[in-house]
This record gives C-alpha cells, structure tokens and sequence, in this order.
C-alpha cells in the first residue's frame, strides 16, 4: 500500500524537528518538511525531505501542495514572539492571519486534512487552566491573531480540521537560533547569570515529544475539532525554572522570583492559563510524561547528540 503524504510547515521550528524525528521512524507515511528558508541547518538526512516555502508567499505554498499534493498537512509555521507580535502587527498579521487562511482554503480545494497549531494566549488568564470550550478572550495581539487563524480554519477548512492548542513548548532542536524557556534557563544558569522569572503566569509546560506524538494519535485517528496538547502540571513559570535548574543540576538560587509589575512585557500576558487536556486523554489516549521525567528526558537527549548534524541515526 503507498504511504499516506504528511507535509509539515515550519519543520525547522522546534516542533517541526520533534514531528520529522517521529514520522522518519515509521514507513507508513512520506514526508515533505517545509520552512522558511533554503536549509543551513540541520542537514544529512534532513535535506532528502526538505523544501524551502514561505508560508506567506501564496503561489509558492500552491505550487508545493500541488506537486506533493499531501494527504495530512501540519501547520506549525508561525511568529510566536508575543512581544514581537505586539510590536510588529502587521507581520503578525500575514503570518499568523493571512498565511492560515490560504492553507485553509487550499487545504479544502484538495480535500487534505489540516492540523493548525495555536495557544492557550487565547485566553486571557482569569479563570485557567482552561479547556477546549471555554470562552476565548485574549489579552495581546498575538492572541488575537491565533484566535482569528482558529476561525479562519473553522470556517473555511471544512470538516478535515483539527486544532492543537498548546503553551510554553519545549524540546530538542538544532540550527535555531531564537531559545525556548528551558533553553535560556540553562543557558544562563550554566553561565552563572541571575535570571528573573515570573510568580503570577501559570501554564502547563509542553515537551516537543509528547506533543508530537499526540499530533500523530490526532492523524492516525482523523479526529477533527479542538485538541488541548500539553504537560498535565500546573505550575507557575518561576517554579518550572526551579524543576529545569534541579533537573539539569544547576545553581536554582540564581533565579528571583518577580511578578509581572516589576518588569512590564510589550504584550500583556495573562497570568492562569493553561490547558485541561482531559479530552486529549480520552479520546486520543494522550499520555504526556510527567515533568520531572520530561526534563530528564530531554537531558539525556541533550547529552547523546548534542552536537552535530540531524542525522537518521539521531531521531531517537
């Protein structure tokens, strides 16, 4: 029987690493991993698949899904800087607005089934952890961005949709240059700078691996509608840094604890977010890793291929 065709936008993203890593593992599907730019980094068997595509350039995803015509597309491809957002809102706009509704509207006219990634931003902190059918409000332009991509995918992809939403994601990846929060908490640490970090912004820490393998419960399924994918603990960000500096041992007295008064952010951030991943669990049988045992995962991850190219002999 062919493979089934998966291609993934974004896929030099952290998530977009973590999904190639899952799915070269399995001979049942054919990948295409698409990104921004022509590929640097990583390379070897990375590059058998890759193609470069600007997921804002209109006749360019065309023409892609036209050749490779796929069966599933990922959408992880997005602007996730929230300050960045609010400070550049019409770059926000075309790719966290415009960009979806084209992959939408392409997505229907092939009847191929479209996975979008969005946030727990959508929300705007009160009343956190949330689920799939509470209210949305958000705080920022970014979340009113991912909101509307939500809309646009509900309204123009048909019934071959589904939504992840998920917070605070965090992994193994190479060639990036921008670092997710475990990153720069270690990164600092490691080199002995004080770092502060937030009391009052609670979340529910997602790991890349966990995640992607619930994007692929959600293919292997073809479930469609919304989908919280995340870590179960609820904690706040100033605790999370605590469990990484334990973790990856490193010196937690260098981290002060801050509310969000004392140093003010661009974009407002919502402080109780969260994701209730309830629905995910039960329908999809989605068990994240606890996070002590997601950190530590990740560490021995770090440790084995820290250095070097994405090769298939490192997409354990």
């Amino acid at each position: 029987m062919a493979s089934e065709r998966i291609l993934i936008t974004g896929a030099n993203g952290l998530l977009g690493q973590e999904l190639v890593r899952q799915l070269v593992r399995r001979n049942t599907y054919e990948i295409l991993a698409t990104g921004r730019n022509s590929l640097s980094r990583p390379r070897g068997a990375f590059q058998r698949f890759y193609r470069p595509m600007n997921v804002c350039d209109y006749a360019r995803v065309k023409e892609v899904l036209n050749d490779f015509s796929p069966e599933y597309v990922i959408h992880c491809a997005a602007m996730t800087g929230v300050d960045e957002c609010e400070n550049n809102r019409q770059t926000c706009w075309q790719v966290n607005g415009d960009a979806v509704e084209n992959i939408a509207k392409l997505c229907h006219s092939r009847g191929a089934y479209l996975i979008h990634l969005s946030t727990d931003f959508i929300f705007d902190g009160t009343e956190g952890p949330y689920r799939e059918q509470d209210r949305p409000k958000p705080l920022n332009f970014y979340g009113r961005c991912k909101l509307a991509s939500e809309n646009s995918v509900h309204i123009l992809g048909g019934e071959k949709t589904a939504i992840v939403r998920t917070n605070v994601v965090y992994g193994r990846s190479q060639g990036r240059v921008q670092k997710d929060f475990v990153e720069w908490v270690i990164c600092n640490l490691k080199n002995k700078c004080p770092i502060q970090v937030y009391t009052d912004q609670w979340r529910t820490p997602s790991y890349t691996y966990d995640l992607a393998m619930g994007i692929l419960r959600l293919v292997h399924f073809r479930k469609s509608g919304v989908y919280n994918l995340s870590g179960r603990e609820f904690l706040s960000m100033y605790e999370f840094a605590r469990s990484i500096a334990k973790a990856f041992e490193l010196d937690s007295t260098l981290i002060t604890p801050i509310v969000q008064q004392d140093r003010p952010q661009a974009a407002l951030r919502p402080e109780r977010t969260g994701l209730v991943i309830l629905k995910a669990e039960t329908e999809l049988d989605y068990r994240p890793l606890p996070l002590k045992e997601a950190l530590a995962h990740l560490r021995l991850r770090s440790q084995t291929n820290a250095i070097g190219p994405l090769t298939e002999d490192a997409w354990c």
